[in-house]
Order: C-alpha cells, then sequence, then structure tokens
C-alpha cells in the first residue's frame, strides 16, 4: 500500500532565479521611481502637516479623560467603581471616600489613570451610571519623555475642560 506521489517540476532552477537578484532590483526599481517621483512632485502626497496644521477632530474621538462635575462645581463621580472594574488595561485606580459637601453618596479621594497602560476603548466611559468620566477633551497627542507626567490624578482630571459644547456631545452619540 504504498502512497502515490506526484513530483512537480520546481520553477525558478537558474541561478540568478535561486539568487533572487532579479526581483531585488526589480523591486529596488520600483521603490527608486516612487522616491524620485515624490522627490520632484510632491504636490500629491497623502500627508497632514502636524503640529502647523492641527487635525479635524469630531465629538466621538477619545482622546483624554477627563471628570465632570456639577453645576455647584462638586464632581459628579460616586466612586462605584465602574469604570474600574469595567477598564480591560487595569490603568483606573480609584480610593473612596466620604463627601465633604454634605451629598449623602461617596465621593474619589484618589481616581489616578494612568495613560501609558490606557488602550483608550472607552470602556470607563460606557460604564459610568453618573456620566462623570469622559474623553471628549480634543486631546489627542500623548507623548512625554517622564512616565510620571502620563499619570493623571483626580485634580488634573477635574481640571482638564471638555473640547465640545453639550449638545455638540451629545449629538456626536457618544
Amino acid at each position: 500500500m504504498g502512497a502515490k506521489v506526484k513530483v512537480i517540476k520546481r520553477e525558478g532552477s537558474s541561478l540568478p532565479e535561486r539568487l533572487y537578484l532579479v526581483e531585488v532590483f526589480k523591486g529596488m526599481r520600483v521603490t527608486l521611481g516612487h522616491f524620485l517621483r515624490n522627490l520632484l512632485d510632491n504636490s500629491k502626497l497623502y500627508v497632514r502637516h502636524y503640529p502647523e496644521q492641527q487635525p479635524e477632530i469630531t465629538p466621538r474621538w477619545r482622546g483624554h479623560h477627563r471628570l465632570t462635575t456639577h453645576e455647584d462645581g462638586s464632581i459628579k463621580c460616586v466612586a462605584c467603581f465602574m469604570c474600574q472594574t469595567n477598564c480591560p488595561s487595569r490603568c483606573i485606580m480609584i480610593e473612596a471616600g466620604e463627601r465633604l459637601d454634605g451629598k449623602e453618596e461617596k465621593m474619589p479621594v484618589r481616581f489616578d489613570i494612568d495613560l501609558l497602560e490606557c488602550i483608550y476603548c472607552g470602556y470607563c466611559v460606557e460604564a459610568c451610571p453618573k456620566d462623570a468620566i469622559r474623553m471628549d477633551t480634543g486631546i489627542f497627542s500623548v507623548v512625554d519623555d517622564n512616565p510620571q507626567v502620563m499619570m493623571k490624578s483626580l485634580a488634573e482630571l477635574v481640571a482638564t475642560p471638555g473640547a465640545f459644547d453639550e449638545e455638540e456631545y451629545k449629538k456626536g452619540g457618544v
């Protein structure tokens, strides 16, 4: 009971084909052609001239986080830990405490977000029952040399303003 083996002749048995030199030079010719065309006439390039020309950011854009406040200036967050529990990257750290403004609910004593760990999925915004956390700041550039700067604290999150007005934010479907 022998297996039937079909022998197929291998293509490319000449020396230049086995060394791939012809194909390498063909590829280099295409690359050089693109390079020279773009060098001589760069008007057809699709390039964003950042930072001179800022990109248009829609209300649905997920940028840096911020914590919202009531009209009286108190934080909307009630430290329910829903955003921390729902975060797949575990970048939110909350410590709850008693409210000092007379309301009968908790408030965060510590609310830290590590932007180096965050994957900007928006699950924290979806999980919040009080609409206390948002990602509508319009800040999209997240770069720094110091990792301590990328850790946003409660004071920084409350001080960060939103980039869109309330009607535009709600209309954007966020």
